[in-house]
């Protein structure tokens, strides 16, 4: 790796890191499955919607609520479809005019809550910080180094 690609690099995690506070790089792109428009969590404010009742209250307040189907409810929330999806070809009927939770997705708020992304899905989360660096600075910071050195060979 060149220095001037190094320089970047650190730049770009910087970013990220500090200015952004990911914790993921998000690559890939849109395989057009439909799968993250199906069994999907939404949130207002800072929580997820966990009751028809405030759902029904939010659908007058904001149009893209009106797009949303209840199709299950579990112990993290209710569980949406969005209308929006045609059935048949797998593909959103607005595309051109999506709302921003759909131009964002997939979001590390939600992959980091433990939610998974399909297999078709194009996208990917990388670490940031690699999981050796986060284990190295524990171990320096126990003073464990050279006992546990095996550990991140």
């Amino acid at each position: 790796m060149s220095s001037l690609h190094k320089f970047f690099a650190s730049i770009k995690r910087f970013y990220y890191l500090k200015i952004l506070r990911r914790k993921y790089y998000r690559s890939g792109k849109c395989n057009c499955c439909g799968l993250c428009c199906e069994k999907i969590y939404v949130k207002h404010g800072k929580n997820i919607i966990k009751d028809e009742e405030l759902f029904e209250k939010l659908k007058t307040m904001h149009s893209f609520y009106e797009d949303l189907e209840v199709v299950d409810k579990d112990d993290t929330g209710l569980v949406f479809r969005c209308n929006n999806l045609d059935l048949v070809t797998r593909k959103c009927k607005i595309h051109k005019h999506r709302v921003k939770i759909c131009r964002n997705y997939p979001q590390e708020e939600i992959f980091m809550m433990g939610a998974q992304l399909s297999e078709e899905c194009g996208y990917s989360f990388t670490p940031i910080v690699p999981f050796s660096e986060v284990f190295k600075k524990v171990l320096k910071s126990k003073n464990l180094n050279s006992d546990c050195k095996f550990f991140i060979e």
